[in-house]
């Protein structure tokens, strides 16, 4: 890969300022740009809309990547999605009164959630996750929790590495640092194995679990015996069980993946693509488990704010009137076809993962110097890219042709230069 011809973007040099004044440089820990290629990376953004974004240069990308870690399903800056919210905004947005549109979208995720009967909502997925555990905890009246796979920022899931620095290791990012972590919650929060229910089973028994939270599905699918042995267990033992669909949720089918297994939880959360990009956040359970939020205290200004109320009203609207969740569905298991297929017939090897709405793939060597090379290739074509891909109804079969075009071609460059062989980021600039 010749980077001679990428010039640094005006995005990284802005970013190198930003990083100066705002801690961390961005709120949002997976659009850092060192984790995709840093220099080049564009980094900020002038306009979004549909699966495009133009940067600070006014030059035109397609998002093949994180879609704003998923919250688009419907694609940026959709112009239904975005009326509706203006014409509510135009009303006065938040008030001394509270919006009646809490209702209403409360009520259509009842629709979508028979088995339940009370919902409460917040603006992230941290704070969904947070207030979860709240009411677990009371309802329960027991501290300890079990988890398996990704469930944020807070105390409560952090505290797993005071026990082993490596526990969230298995759970989408590897060495969460957690200094600050009150070091009393050690011995409160215990992961455990996906599709293992005897791992489980005794991590409940030694722990005194009251709490067992999961994602459902990220890359692997669960096993249909395994979650009805688990919910029957929970049900045994009087343990909330909470399913984490904040990301997996409307990207297989018309609420959370739980609905394909017919299995349903105590609790579900729902986030991201919820309001197509519009901050909202939903917990849908069980009333005798919901009502013990009245023994604690949960509040908070600005869950009472419309915006993402009435995103999310609309957003269900059209999801539900085009099948959005068929449409990324289709396209995904088409990438994810292709993506094998080009990687055969470049002889290079890979592992294809994720649900079909969310493709991605990992080198088996796991050599991030393929990953930036690929980064950097796509971004000279015009593509936001690096190894997943949270699909929307935006990305048309045109520009999905085109990019496997493109990826067909850079794995041709990738096996011609014997990239796979490469161990050091010497060897890799010397190819250049």
């Amino acid at each position: 890969m010749d980077s001679r011809n990428l010039k640094e973007s005006k995005g990284y040099t802005l970013w190198k300022k930003a990083i100066k004044i705002i801690e961390g440089g961005t709120m949002l820990y997976s659009k850092n740009p060192d984790r995709f290629i840093p220099k080049y990376w564009p980094t900020y953004y002038s306009k979004a809309k549909g699966c495009e974004i133009w940067d600070l240069e006014n030059k035109k990308y397609i998002d093949f990547s994180i879609m704003s870690v998923g919250t688009n399903i419907l694609g940026y800056a959709n112009p239904e999605v975005n009326n509706y919210v203006i014409k509510k905004i135009k009303k006065g947005n938040i008030s001394t009164l509270n919006s009646p549109l809490d209702i209403v979208l409360a009520k259509e995720l009842l629709k979508i959630n028979p088995w339940a009967q009370k919902v409460k909502f917040a603006k992230t997925g941290g704070e969904i996750l947070a207030i979860a555990i709240r009411i677990s905890r009371s309802f329960t009246g027991k501290n300890n929790i079990a988890f398996c796979g990704y469930h944020g920022w807070h105390d409560w899931y952090l505290s797993s590495n005071l026990q082993n620095s490596k526990n969230l290791n298995r759970d989408l990012m590897v060495d969460l640092p957690y200094k600050g972590v009150a070091t009393n919650l050690k011995n409160t929060c215990f992961p455990f194995k996906f599709n293992d229910f005897d791992d489980l089973k005794k991590k409940i028994i030694k722990n005194n679990i009251g709490t067992v939270i999961m994602e459902i599905q990220r890359n692997l699918k669960p096993d249909k015996n395994y979650l009805s042995r688990l919910v029957r267990y929970c049900e045994k033992k009087k343990i909330v069980l909470i399913f984490d669909e904040c990301t997996s949720g409307f990207r297989e089918v018309y609420g959370g993946i739980h609905k394909k297994y017919k299995i349903n939880p105590d609790i579900v959360m729902y986030g991201k693509s919820l309001g197509n990009g519009f901050p909202i956040t939903a917990l849908v359970g069980k009333k005798k488990v919901m009502e013990s939020s009245q023994n604690t205290f949960i509040s908070s200004t600005y869950w009472t704010e419309n915006t993402g109320t009435a995103a999310a009203i609309k957003t269900l609207n059209i999801m539900k009137k085009i099948k959005s969740w068929k449409i990324i569905t289709t396209k995904g298991k088409k990438i994810k076809r292709e993506f094998q297929r080009i990687a055969d017939k470049h002889k290079l090897q890979i592992k294809v993962k994720g649900i079909d709405a969310l493709p991605g793939f990992e080198f088996n060597k796991k050599n991030t110097l393929y990953q930036n090379f690929i980064c950097e290739q796509m971004l000279k074509k015009g593509f936001l890219f690096k190894n997943t891909i949270y699909l929307s109804v935006a990305h048309s079969e045109k520009m999905i042709d085109k990019f496997l075009k493109n990826l067909d071609e850079i794995f041709s460059l990738l096996k011609k230069r014997k990239i796979r062989n490469i161990n050091s980021i010497n060897d890799f600039k010397r190819m250049n």
